[in-house]
């Protein structure tokens, strides 16, 4: 008998694991995939979070791009209880209409249109309401010029089930304007002028189911006001000037309400008695309003609510269990709250909830545990993509990317991670290059040679911090989520970041100060004083001094300016967005749109200035007219010294406008700038400012004669290596050069001098 007995408890357990191992694992609920991944449909395929609902079809039967569509809330409870139903009367309707297209209501005024028992008299220019037949069941007034409602105004239409008065200029309604209407279902009262709605103003429409009320000037309203409204299941009430909701229970007189729009409005506070009669509410909107906080019963009697939107408020913290008995809650948007912390068992309550909007929302504390106890959830949005890794069981998390990062790659966009290295290496190699040939240019005027090679230092260093960017994102290659956080927070990330500020300020504060010297020199030739080492040497220093201060005073504060140059994946601070932290807005706006913008100003003005000076004084002087085409190459030079700082900084001032108008600023725009825009400069002032310059020239041309030389001489063993020696006089007066390379020049007139003078500065520049 034993043995029977185990025989059949072997045989059971045999078919179970048999039957478990036969049963698709796609219908166990996805339990064959890891954690983070998703199975494709009805093959044993599974993709990673990130590439479910991307737009594009990755598992090859499109399964990855079923289902994402966020129908959860309103939508789902429109259908379940509004799309049939209306749908079944509008279908009865049209049939109806099909077959009596004629009026069936008798003579009605010429500037209305009757067609079955319904009568529209839309755009009639209608100062009051006109008197048509009785018995119809539907009346439209819409984007007349009424103003008033007066009472018993449709008393005789007793059939008549939808009214709509949309659009004209109704200030008031006279606590009997709706008597008799009986059967009256809907009713539209939208884009008016109404301040006030008297109580008991709806007492006889006892079959009402749709009030929309949207876009007038109500200040108050009572419970009384809906006194009768037995069967009202939709109100509307969006656009107003609500202050605040009443003291007592706001459905008592509307028992089958089932959706509340209140957004657009200016209520502060919610009452806990306010919902209290609600009991078959399942929609509530109060978004847009100016809610601060909440109390912990403010839901309590919403048990049937499915979904609660309260975005774009002003709530800074949420009670511990304020959604405790939202059981049946199954979409909940508290996005653009300032919100500084959210409780670790906050959602542990919202068992049933499918979606989650927390956009626009810094989640200082936020962990996987939080999301844990939501298992049916199934869509997820957050401030930042790299908070999808805290909710790794959630197939559809927003948004993917920021524009420069993604779930996978530090730099999103293969083009980006192909050029940050291309750049890199321009702008280091150029910049490098001219150090190391510098010293080899014979020159007089050795400090603006040491100030071309600061100007270079700081330009490489941008190409430095495009090549650490590039490192890090070779890293983090193919899982970046899992890091972004930690790499925008670490001191990696601030010191890049400072690195590349100070590179930017740098590089324009001696771009402005090189001009400065140029426009003093040219345009006031007799007025320029001979440069001593000691005062250059110092104003390089104060530059450079500025640039580290510039760079590192956002580390040295982080309660004011928070994170400063953590805002993105590449640590630049541009700040395109409205930041979390005003001190930080401010200061991103003081550097680029104060300090580097007036260097702007001054190159711009400069140049201009320096071209002018010499067109003129040439036009003056006939003697030296042969000058003009030598000018031209100036004024060519000239110009793409202004257009590359243009091409550079234009971009930047534009993106630091909009952001102070609040216009959003995709992050593929900021990676552009950070990745393409900003490194022009440091790229091309090695080729402005030394590659093209006639000294450069010369002295590639002094290497190949020699080399010519030295060859011609192997070959014949008779001829001596010659060098032309040359002095390039790169911007200071020709009472600078040394006698013996100058010839003395008698000058009757100041202008002719000034002109020998600037024809001299002239020859330097081309």
């Amino acid at each position: 008998m034993t043995s029977d007995w185990c025989f059949y408890i072997f045989l059971l357990i045999g078919t179970k694991v048999i039957r478990d191992s036969l049963e698709d694992p796609i219908s166990r609920g996805g339990a064959a995939c890891p954690l983070g991944y998703f199975p494709c449909g009805n093959i044993t395929k599974c993709l990673p979070q990130q590439l479910h609902c991307n737009g594009e079809d990755d598992c090859g039967n499109h399964a990855d791009e079923d289902n994402c569509e966020d129908n959860n809330g309103w939508s789902q409870q429109f259908d379940k209880h509004y799309a049939k139903s209306e749908y079944d009367k509008m279908k009865s309707l049209y049939a109806l209409q099909i077959k009596t297209p004629e009026c069936m209501v008798g003579a009605v005024p010429a500037e209305c249109v009757c067609r079955g028992l319904e009568v529209s008299c839309d755009e009639a220019k209608l100062r009051a309401v006109p008197l048509v037949p009785s018995n119809i069941t539907m009346m439209s007034l819409q984007r007349n010029l009424l103003r008033k409602l007066y009472a018993d105004v449709f008393r005789k239409y007793k059939d008549l089930k939808n009214l709509y008065l949309q659009n004209n200029k109704i200030r008031a309604v006279s606590k009997h304007a709706f008597k008799g209407l009986y059967n009256l279902t809907k009713l539209y009262l939208s884009n008016n002028k109404i301040t006030s709605l008297k109580p008991h103003v709806f007492e006889d429409l006892h079959k009402l189911e749709w009030l929309i009320i949207e876009n007038n000037r109500i200040n108050r309203i009572s419970p009384s006001t809906f006194y009768g409204l037995k069967s009202l299941i939709l109100l509307e009430m969006m656009n107003n000037s609500l202050a605040h909701l009443p003291d007592k229970p706001l459905c008592q007189y509307m028992p089958r309400l089932n959706w509340l729009d209140l957004e657009g409005n200016h209520i502060h506070h919610l009452r806990n008695v306010t919902f209290i009669s609600c009991s078959t509410l399942t929609v509530l909107v109060m978004r847009q309003n100016k809610i601060s906080s909440l109390n912990e019963n403010s839901f309590s009697s919403l048990q049937m609510l499915d979904e609660l939107d309260l975005a774009s408020n002003e709530i800074e913290s949420l009670p511990a269990y304020v959604f405790k008995d939202l059981k049946e809650l199954s979409q909940l948007n508290l996005s653009y709250n300032p919100i500084k912390k959210i409780q670790i068992d906050q959602f542990d309550f919202l068992t049933k909830l499918k979606s989650l909007s927390l956009e626009g929302i810094e989640i200082a504390n936020i962990q996987r545990r939080m999301f844990i106890p939501l298992k049916n959830l199934s869509h997820i949005y957050f401030k930042k993509f790299q908070y999808c890794g805290y909710a790794p069981h959630v197939r559809s998390c927003k948004p993917n990317t920021d524009g420069i990062s993604s779930l996978e790659n530090l730099l999103a966009s293969i083009i980006q991670r192909v050029f940050v290295w291309v750049v890199s290496a321009i702008t280091c190699f150029g910049n490098i290059f001219v150090i190391c040939m510098r010293p080899y240019i014979r020159s007089e005027n050795k400090l603006h040679a040491i100030s071309i090679m600061s100007l270079c230092c700081a330009d490489c260093l941008m190409g430095i911090y495009l090549f650490v960017i590039g490192a890090f994102d070779l890293k983090y290659r193919g899982e970046y989520n899992k890091h972004a956080q930690l790499w925008m927070d670490s001191i990696h990330c601030q010191l890049v970041g400072s690195l590349a500020i100070l590179s930017t300020e740098v590089s324009v504060l001696l771009l402005t100060y090189l001009t400065l010297e140029k426009y003093i020199c040219i345009v006031y030739p007799f007025r320029c004083l001979k440069p001593r080492k000691c005062r250059t040497i110092s104003i390089l220093v104060l530059i450079w001094i500025i640039g580290f201060v510039v760079a590192f005073i956002p580390l040295s504060n982080k309660e004011f300016f928070r994170n400063y140059y953590g805002t993105n994946g590449v640590c630049f601070p541009l700040h395109s967005e409205q930041s979390e932290s005003s001190g930080s807005q401010i200061y991103s706006v003081v550097i680029f749109l104060g300090v580097n913008l007036a260097a702007f100003l001054i190159i711009v003005f400069s140049y201009g200035s320096m071209f002018y000076s010499v067109h003129q004084t040439a036009i003056m002087a006939t003697e030296i007219r042969n000058h003009i085409k030598k000018e031209m190459t100036l004024a060519k030079r000239f110009f793409f010294i202004v257009f590359t700082d243009a091409l550079c900084w234009i971009p930047i001032f534009i993106l630091k406008l909009l952001s102070l108008l609040q216009v959003e600023i995709p992050g593929t725009i900021t990676s552009w700038v950070v990745i393409f825009i900003l490194p022009i400069n440091s790229a091309l002032n090695p080729l402005l400012y030394t590659l093209t310059t006639r000294p450069f020239k010369e002295m590639i041309h002094q290497f190949w004669y020699n080399y010519r030389q030295r060859r011609s001489k192997r070959s014949k063993g008779s001829q001596k290596a010659y060098g032309p020696s040359f002095i390039w006089v790169e911007m200071w007066p020709t009472h600078e050069i040394t006698p013996k390379l100058t010839k003395p020049m008698l000058c009757t007139d100041s202008s002719d001098a000034s002109v020998t003078t600037q024809s001299t500065r002239l020859n330097s520049y081309t």
